[in-house]
């Protein structure tokens, strides 16, 4: 076990780090120099098994050699580009590769920076678009309790994850919940989807009935939800909303900056689930992790919409500098040719029978009450310990860390998603480090 040796790092005070237990992390700082392929390597020199692709997202491996070059090559021919009123041909390159691998009909392509403004652009869209069809009224957001929609003020207003929101006022105005899906009591330890839950789809019924279907832009929802825990949508629950939202004119906007790019077995979750979304938010996946990008994938019709009035007046009042950015935009070309050189948007298809096998051999094991699983995303969710919620599991991850494999935590929930080149051997060792952390567990 290393010894942490926080002054050896020299001075740590002053980057603010997100989403992390600062004061505890610079007691013992855990800190990454290198990766390549399923490996971190960290300051101790030790190898670090990538259970998480990097944070959802690196799901090609590290340190891919088509990907680096692409990014090298296209700092030195064209380092920017300005997004408004101009562009770069390989903008346009990527938005039809990507159009191409999208559910049919979702073939127009709007370029953001990260999950948080493709959600931000997808819920602009959807009210806009109401808007110039003469629904103007239509301005309500229904997302789910414990959804994540990035950090941005729509997405935390839209999300559902207490901890993200409560410090931040009242957020947007017109927003509601659906009820979420996360049932232990009849769903626990299932095996791919739940059996039960189906019904829960019909909140959306109940929020048709107090508001108004007229009144309401959009529904929001992660096909699976990723950082609330992996919780896995039930049989048949994806399929009721699209038909209650097609039944009452409402917008279905699927946020799949997790499971995009082969996280389920197929290209997009929206294609594992048979479920065709009117918008749809992408990123992480899209270059790999290696430049920050995201994008809005919308239906032909919804971008239609836009195009009227003058030829010469601007359609869309939106858009971000670093939009479509030259580097982010090589480098997203060069993923999907890792991608589809590699197959790796079906592989974890071909890994998900084994991977259910081995995560579900964890039942049994101290303090676990759930284990769930979808293609290469899992979860295992912990008993809490009175009085102190979360720490049973952040101390399992430490223990993982320690044993040279990085999971990642949210609550009391242990996360895994590797990348989709693991062979069977990481999948056996992410999870015996996790046994060995459970049996050592208070």
């Amino acid at each position: 076990m290393t010894t942490p040796n926080p002054e050896a790092h020299g001075d740590l005070d002053a980057y603010w780090m997100p989403f992390t237990a600062n004061r505890q992390f610079k007691q013992a700082p855990r800190l990454l120099t290198r990766a390549d392929g399923m490996f971190f390597t960290d300051d101790q020199g030790r190898q670090i098994l990538d259970g998480v692709a990097g944070l959802w997202c690196v799901n090609a491996g590290h340190n891919r050699p088509r990907i680096v070059r692409a990014i090298q090559e296209q700092a030195a021919e064209l380092d920017f580009a300005p997004p408004f009123q101009m562009g770069h041909p390989k903008a346009f390159e990527l938005a039809t590769r990507l159009a191409a691998l999208a559910p049919e009909g979702m073939d127009r392509v709007f370029f953001t920076n990260s999950g948080s403004e493709s959600v931000e652009t997808a819920l602009k869209i959807a009210l806009a678009y109401h808007r110039v069809r003469g629904e103007g009224q239509r301005t309500r957001l229904i997302g789910r309790e414990r959804g994540y929609h990035g950090v941005n003020f729509g997405g935390m207003s839209v999300g559902g994850m207490v901890a993200n929101r409560k410090m931040f006022g009242s957020l947007l105005a017109g927003v509601d919940h659906l009820r979420h899906t996360h049932d232990l009591a009849r769903n626990a330890f299932s095996v791919g989807q739940p059996a039960h839950g189906a019904d829960l789809a019909e909140d959306l019924e109940r929020m048709v009935a107090l508001h108004d279907a007229s009144t309401i832009a959009a529904v929001i929802v992660e096909p699976v939800a990723g950082s609330a825990g992996v919780l896995i949508p039930p049989q048949g629950y994806l399929q009721r909303l699209r038909e209650i939202c097609d039944k009452h004119g409402i917008l279905l906007i699927f946020d799949e900056v997790i499971t995009g790019f082969g996280r389920t077995g197929k290209a997009f979750a929206a294609q594992t689930f048979g479920v065709t979304p009117d918008l749809m938010t992408v990123a992480k996946g899209l270059t790999n992790g290696c430049v920050p990008m995201g994008a809005v994938l919308a239906q032909r019709r919804i971008h239609d919409t836009f195009m009227t009035g003058p030829e010469h007046a601007i359609e869309f009042f939106h858009g971000y500098t670093y939009s479509a950015h030259p580097l982010a935009c090589a480098a997203g070309i060069a993923t999907l040719d890792t991608y589809a050189e590699d197959g790796l948007l079906t592989r974890a298809a071909e890994l998900q029978g084994y991977f259910a096998e081995q995560l579900h051999a964890l039942r049994g094991e101290p303090h676990v009450i759930d284990v769930r699983n979808l293609g290469l995303v899992g979860g295992v969710e912990l008993s809490p310990r009175a009085g102190e919620p979360t720490k049973r599991a952040f101390e399992t991850f430490l223990d993982c860390w320690q044993q040279g494999v990085l999971i990642r935590t949210t609550g009391d929930i242990l996360a895994l998603s590797p990348p989709l080149i693991a062979e069977r051997e990481h999948l056996d060792r992410m999870i015996d480090a996790i046994r060995v952390a459970l049996r050592r567990l208070k």
